[in-house]
C-alpha cells in the first residue's frame, strides 16, 4: 500500500520563467526576471500551489553574492532577497493558502559544478549572508543541487543555526545515481548530511532514471527522503556556458510519465515529490492527483 501522506513541493520556477517571461536569457537571467517582472514569479508560485504544491521555495536560486558580484551586482543582493520574499508572501496572499515556504541555500559559484566551489571559510560566511536574509520570513531550509559532500555539509551546518528544518537535497551522476557529481559516493554524503542534522534527505535536478537509483540508497540510510527531478536531456552541454539556452527538455516527459516515476520513488519509500527544472504546475498536478487516489484507494481497502 502506496502512502498517500507525502509532502508535494512545487515544480522547476527557473524554467517556467524562462517560458513564460520571454525575457533575455542572461547568465543571471532568473534573477533579472524577479527584478523587473517579480509579477511573473507570483504567477509561477500561484500556480504551483493551485496544482497542489505543499510546499514553495522562494525564487533567489540565482541571487548568491558570488554570482552577483562575477557581474558587478553585488548591491543587488538584499533586493533580490526581499523581491523573493514577498513573490512568495503574495502568492499565498492572494489564493489564501498557506503552503510552507522553503528558503534556498543552492550552490554558491553555479550549478552542477563541484569542482567551481568557494572555499569552506567562504561558503560558510556566503550561506549565512543567505541564511540571515531569509531565515525569518521562511518555515525550513532547502539546501539543494549540492553537488559535493564539502557543499552539502556546509551549507546544511549553516541552515542548522536557524533552528529551522533543514532539508539537503543532492544532484548525482546522470548515468549512475549511486554518485554525486563530484564522483564521490551518495551513501558518503548521505550519513554526512545526517550527521550535521537534516531532517530530510532528497535528489534533485538529476534525470529521474538515476533519481530512481539514489532513492535506493537513499531508503537505506534516512527515515525521511525524497525527490524532485528534472527533464533535461542532459545538463552537460552547460558546463562551461552561462546560460541555459544549451540545455534541451526530454519530450517524453509529461505529467504522466512524470507521475509513473513518482509512483516508483514513493515504493521504495519516498516522503517527499515535486520537480525540478522542466517540470511545470501540470507535472505537479499529476502528483497531486496521484496522492488523491491513493488516499481513495486506501480508504476502500480500509472499508473493505
Amino acid at each position: 500500500m502506496l502512502n498517500h501522506s507525502f509532502k508535494i513541493l512545487d515544480g522547476g520556477m527557473g524554467q517556467e520563467l524562462v517560458k513564460r517571461a520571454r525575457h533575455k536569457l542572461t547568465p543571471l537571467w532568473s534573477a533579472d526576471v524577479l527584478r523587473d517582472h517579480p509579477d511573473l514569479v507570483v504567477d509561477v508560485h500561484r500556480d504551483f500551489i493551485k496544482a497542489g504544491a505543499d510546499v514553495i521555495t522562494l525564487s533567489s536560486y540565482a541571487a548568491t553574492p558570488t554570482r552577483l558580484a562575477k557581474y558587478n551586482r553585488q548591491d543587488e543582493f538584499k533586493v533580490l532577497q526581499e523581491a523573493a520574499i514577498n513573490a512568495a508572501r503574495q502568492a499565498c496572499d492572494d489564493i489564501k493558502q498557506s503552503p510552507l515556504i522553503a528558503g534556498t541555500l543552492p550552490p554558491l559559484p553555479g550549478s552542477y559544478r563541484p569542482s567551481e566551489r568557494l572555499t569552506s571559510q567562504s561558503s560558510q560566511e556566503e550561506y549565512q549572508q543567505i541564511a540571515e536574509q531569509q531565515y525569518k520570513h521562511v518555515d525550513l531550509f532547502l539546501c539543494e543541487t549540492m553537488a559535493s559532500i564539502e557543499e552539502a555539509c556546509i551549507s546544511t551546518s549553516v541552515a542548522m543555526k536557524s533552528g529551522l528544518p533543514v532539508w539537503t537535497s543532492l544532484t548525482v551522476n546522470e548515468t549512475n545515481g549511486s554518485y554525486l557529481r563530484s564522483g564521490e559516493p551518495i551513501n558518503e554524503a548521505a550519513k554526512a548530511v545526517l550527521a550535521e542534522g537534516a531532517s530530510a534527505l532528497l535528489i534533485n535536478c538529476s534525470p529521474p532514471e538515476a533519481t530512481s537509483q539514489a532513492l535506493g540508497e537513499l531508503a537505506l540510510l534516512a527515515d525521511t527522503f525524497g525527490a524532485y527531478a528534472n527533464g533535461f536531456v542532459s545538463v552537460e552541454p552547460y558546463q562551461g556556458h552561462a546560460t541555459v539556452d544549451v540545455l534541451k527538455s526530454r519530450e517524453e516527459i509529461n505529467p504522466q510519465t512524470y507521475a509513473e516515476f513518482a509512483k516508483e520513488w514513493l515504493s521504495k519509500g519516498a516522503t517527499i515529490l515535486g520537480g525540478c527544472c522542466e517540470i511545470g504546475p501540470e507535472h505537479i498536478s499529476e502528483i497531486y492527483s496521484l496522492r488523491e487516489n491513493i488516499l481513495n484507494s486506501n480508504t476502500i481497502k480500509s472499508n473493505n
